[in-house]
């Protein structure tokens, strides 16, 4: 039993003629009465009496006819559906980020997205890198914009899309550090770090550690927002990229002279065991057109670059 049977089926019914059923089902008379039989040895009960003037419904026919109404039905309703998801007219979009990028970029990229598609429903997630990849890796988010790391990921594709440079940020009331500081120079200053699971807190402390030196941790734990606050505060000095510090006027930045590892870069990730839908793939287009019209335009913040990717198949 198919549902084109079941079409052809209440076609009859309805016109109670063969032939007006077929031209309305757009199929030949032979091939709707071939499905009609069909669909009557499957069921094995007669479905239709042949009359000479018309056609009309057995008791099997009739027991059939409202089940085969709400099957056809639902099966118009699924493919509705499955056209708006398509068309995103309605979805869901599950994104994740880090906190720096979720109050600069991410919401200037959704304001755009939502516009277009406001159907779509959005999930964020804000976490650190590594959080972020874990939920991933567990299938929690469709796409998120991480810090790529330098070796690979299991089961990840990443688009490089920004370029930022991390500074060094103390409180109005602390000495001025200078244009430039090292990183032997932070152990002589209290530090303020993320949580575990921000990317930014491991190259921190790796940082000090290759360069011999035990960093002075004063305030440990907290979120992105959280570090800036206890910096201004005048608990410590800080680490951060230099996109967070749009809306922080108290805050002095300071550039590290730390080498490569001074700098990172911000990819676009998602799983290559699962194909992107539609909506996450209608967001990476959005976040690459916001992206490159801000850098041309000479909008990004200062310490940050827009990295031209290649063209990716999804």
């Amino acid at each position: 039993m198919t549902i084109k049977q079941l079409s052809y089926f209440l076609a009859v019914v309805d016109t109670g003629r063969f032939t007006q059923a077929a031209a309305l089902c757009r199929v030949a008379q032979p091939t709707l009465s071939k499905q009609i039989r069909s669909l009557e040895e499957d069921l094995g009960e007669t479905l239709l009496t042949r009359g000479h003037d018309n056609v009309t419904p057995t008791p099997a026919g009739e027991a059939l006819l409202p089940l085969a109404r709400r099957i056809v039905a639902d099966s118009e309703t699924a493919r509705m559906e499955i056209a708006e998801l398509a068309g995103l007219r309605r979805g869901r979009l599950r994104l994740g980020a880090t906190p720096s990028l979720c109050v600069s970029v991410v919401a200037d990229v959704l304001e755009v997205f939502h516009g277009r598609y406001p159907g779509i429903a959005i999930q964020i997630s804000e976490g650190g890198s590594q959080d972020l990849v874990a939920d991933l890796q567990r299938g929690q988010l469709d796409v998120a914009l991480v810090i790529d790391r330098t070796e690979a990921v299991s089961d990840l594709a990443l688009t490089p899309v920004l370029r930022e440079e991390l500074v060094v940020v103390a409180g109005r009331g602390w000495p001025d550090l200078g244009a430039h500081i090292g990183v032997a120079e932070l152990a002589e200053y209290p530090l303020v770090v993320n949580r575990p699971g921000y990317e930014l807190r491991e190259v921190t402390l790796a940082a000090c550690a290759a360069a011999g030196v035990t960093p002075r941790i004063a305030v440990e734990g907290g979120e992105m927002d959280a570090v800036l606050r206890m910096v201004e505060r005048g608990l410590g000095v800080a680490i951060v990229p230099s996109l967070v510090l749009a809306g922080h006027p108290s805050l002095r930045a300071t550039r590290l002279d730390g080498g490569a590892w001074s700098h990172r870069t911000i990819s676009l990730a998602h799983r290559t065991d699962v194909a992107p839908t539609r909506a996450a793939q209608a967001f990476r287009e959005d976040l690459l057109a916001v992206l490159a019209r801000t850098a041309r335009t000479g909008h990004l913040p200062p310490g940050v670059r827009y990295v031209h990717p290649p063209t990716l198949s999804a």
